[in-house]
């Protein structure tokens, strides 16, 4: 037996298409990027001092993008602090650009639909 389609029955979504065409929240995104980024650099870098602190060669190379960093243990915490800050930038424009590309789509698919129901109206009058 399938349920009768009513006008205000069109209007809502199931749970799971509603949750999946939400808006991400900018600030939270931002924060869970930045802080995994920082984390990974911390964790990279810390491994790298406990194994083989002469070879940091390539990690080094960091430095020329993140001022204070180093491969040592205060250039641990700064590449932590920087790791955010680049995360947290990253993550919040991830996050605005797909809100963004949503709403856009969106609003093109029910422009069209619109579109398409009115194209005949001439004719009916």
């Amino acid at each position: 037996m399938t349920a009768a389609i009513t006008p205000e029955s069109e209007d809502v979504l199931p749970p799971r298409i509603a949750l999946a065409f939400a808006p991400l929240h900018k600030r939270a995104f931002g924060v869970a990027i930045g802080a995994a980024t920082g984390f990974t650099l911390f964790l990279v870098t810390a491994l790298l001092i406990l194994r083989a602190p002469d070879q940091g060669v390539g990690l080094s190379l960091l430095s020329q993008y993140f001022k204070g960093f180093s491969v040592t243990w205060p250039g641990a915490f700064i590449g932590l602090l920087w790791g955010f800050l680049v995360g947290y930038v990253g993550g919040w424009f991830l996050a605005f650009s797909r809100n963004m590309v949503i709403a856009l789509s969106i609003f093109v698919i029910r422009a069209k639909s619109e579109l398409s129901q009115t194209r005949d109206f001439l004719d009916h009058i």
